[in-house]
């Protein structure tokens, strides 16, 4: 066979070739022992005598070895199922993943961006959901601590429900931990079973410099990519406490709260993502498409779950294979 004509030929399970070398010792063994046989009574007993020795049709009788060693032969190549070609097979695509942070410390209600910081986190949310078609989303608010809102669902329509009450008032302990966000976001993903997902942090900025980084770190190592919108502006705005008030400082002025662009730019570089502000959205969108993409594995088509699969072609063995059993089955033939 010219293996040019089958440029694919191979086997799927080449471990059972190895059943051949004890048939060719167990074949040559029965031939040179028929041999012997016949040669130790042709020394005993003359030619013409040994004829009427014989049972009746003994002569007619055939070796067992060559028709056994022929179905051993074509058994074992059916068992090591050569293949040559692929067929097409219906494959499963795990959904993408993305777990959003949503900040909702105090500062967040600095309207430097109108109606508020909230609010326009809120928007950038509502977005992500828009644009998260098959994608499995889940969201996590935090201040001082980190709460879930809800785990990973594809269910987008109650997402964005919880979402509409969610604002910094609602927060039990003020502050602006990011870290333990990260690692809320990282048992979601693997309570389900998302190994390479999307974190998207939405905040003006974080306390916990030192540990929000190195756990941004530990996510991209394993194989989780932080994305971080900034929510505000450089020159920021006054800050109000629970009161309404505006914060002011030790000497009497008003506090001025300002997007920590250097702080969130380093924290998407430790995570291997992107840093934006909210009319960068669409580009972050762009990518977390693209994303979603080149993680399909590369035997899935573009298309669907069409999976390509070498296809066992040792089927075609099993007639031959069941009339050589027959022929030996067949009384009188061995």
């Amino acid at each position: 066979m010219d293996v040019r004509l089958l440029p694919g030929f191979h086997f799927l399970h080449p471990a059972w070739l190895l059943a051949l070398p004890p048939l060719m010792a167990l074949a040559a063994w029965s031939a040179r022992r028929r041999s012997a046989h016949d040669g130790t009574w042709a020394r005993l007993v003359d030619e013409h005598l040994l004829a009427a020795l014989r049972l009746s049709g003994a002569g007619r009788g055939r070796s067992p070895w060559i028709l056994v060693g022929l179905a051993w032969i074509l058994a074992v190549l059916a068992l090591a199922a050569p293949s040559w070609q692929r067929a097409p097979s219906m494959g499963y695509r795990t959904p993408a993943a993305w777990v959003l942070l949503l900040d909702l410390s105090p500062s967040m209600d600095a309207a430097d961006l109108l109606p508020d910081r909230a609010t326009r986190a809120r928007f950038a949310v509502s977005d992500l959901l828009s644009a998260a078609q098959d994608a499995r989303v889940a969201l996590v608010a935090f201040a001082g601590e980190s709460y879930t809102v809800t785990p990973l669902t594809t269910d987008v329509a109650t997402v964005r429900t919880l979402l509409e009450a969610l604002s910094p008032s609602l927060m039990p302990e003020a502050g602006h931990q990011l870290a333990p966000a990260l690692a809320a976001a990282w048992q979601l993903l693997q309570g389900g079973h998302a190994g390479n997902g999307q974190v998207i942090v939405l905040a003006d900025g974080f306390d916990d410099g030192e540990s929000a980084l190195s756990a941004a770190t530990s996510l991209a190592q394993h194989g989780v990519t932080i994305h971080v919108v900034g929510i505000g502006t450089e020159g920021g705005a006054p800050q109000r406490d629970a009161s309404g008030e505006f914060l002011r400082d030790e000497r009497g002025d008003i506090l001025i709260t300002r997007l920590q662009t250097g702080e969130l730019e380093r924290l998407a570089a430790a995570g291997g993502g992107r840093f934006v502000t909210p009319s960068g959205l669409t580009d972050l969108i762009a990518t977390l498409h693209a994303a979603r993409s080149d993680a399909i594995d590369a035997g899935v088509s573009q298309s669907g779950a069409e999976v390509a699969t070498w296809r066992n072609d040792g089927v075609w063995l099993l007639p031959p294979l069941l009339l050589l059993a027959a022929l030996i089955a067949r009384r009188g033939w061995v």
